[in-house]
């Protein structure tokens, strides 16, 4: 249950119930999320409210390389030393509608109802990407628990039903999924230039990879022993094996 909906509280969503009746909630474990990878390099991406959260939607929009532009009258101070450093651009004044213009996503995370919904609003009739945070009905996409290491990133979601869960699978994850697997992933990237040149059908593409993926002896745990040159002449016999004969 997000923490600004439950029965007994304010209402906080466009729905203005006055006090909350979890209407808002209703129905959000049974909303089938498209998953997706954006592309946000370069990209303006809007962040409304100066707080602890506005910080961590700012920092999440700077890892992926987005043109971040903090809209807020005042802002904590890692976020006024992002934006004197040059990192970020930030408008220190309240949200207008104007401020969607040329944006790709919008992320509030105000503690006043109206300017939520006023985003909210603005961006639905411009039928852009919006997240208001902590409020489901506010939302027309959801950031789940992310795990990087490298170029590999592992997404992990509850729906919303619950972050302590998404944040105990993250830990586990990570622990799981380490480096050798986004060495491996390099490596594997490496050579697909040779796939694509060589192997002259997908499947055959795919059986070159998977052979690699699942050999014998496993990558992972070659890695795992630090011994990279028995990976490489891994990929090395994959590539024998699969280059096409010549007649």
């Amino acid at each position: 249950m997000p923490a600004q909906a439950y029965a007994g509280k304010e209402c906080v969503c466009q729905f203005r119930k006055g006090i909350c009746d979890q209407t808002c909630v209703q129905g959000m474990l049974e909303t089938p999320f498209y998953i997706a990878c954006l592309k946000l390099t370069g990209r303006r991406c809007l962040v409304v409210g100066g707080g602890d959260i506005g910080l961590e939607k700012v920092e999440g929009l700077l890892a992926c390389d987005a043109k971040v532009v903090l809209v807020a009258p005042e802002a904590i101070e890692p976020l006024q030393e992002l934006a004197a450093e040059g990192s970020i651009e930030w408008e220190r004044r309240e949200y207008r509608s104007s401020d969607l213009e040329r944006t790709f996503i919008a992320i509030a995370a105000t503690n006043d109802t109206d300017v939520n919904i006023g985003v909210y609003n603005d961006a639905e009739q411009r039928a852009m990407l919006v997240n208001i945070v902590d409020v489901p009905p506010l939302c027309n996409f959801i950031l789940p628990a992310i795990v990087r290491t490298g170029p590999l990133a592992i997404a992990i979601s509850t729906a919303g039903a619950s972050p302590a869960l998404a944040k105990r699978m993250k830990a586990e994850i990570s622990e799981l999924f380490g480096e050798e697997y986004a060495r491996l992933a390099i490596m594997l990237n490496d050579v697909r230039g040779w796939a694509k040149g060589t192997l002259p059908t997908y499947q055959d593409r795919k059986a070159f990879f998977e052979d690699i993926v699942n050999g014998d002896p496993d990558p992972i745990q070659l890695l795992r022993d630090g011994d990279e040159a028995a990976v490489l002449e891994l990929i090395a016999a994959a590539q024998r094996a699969h280059e096409p004969t010549t007649a």
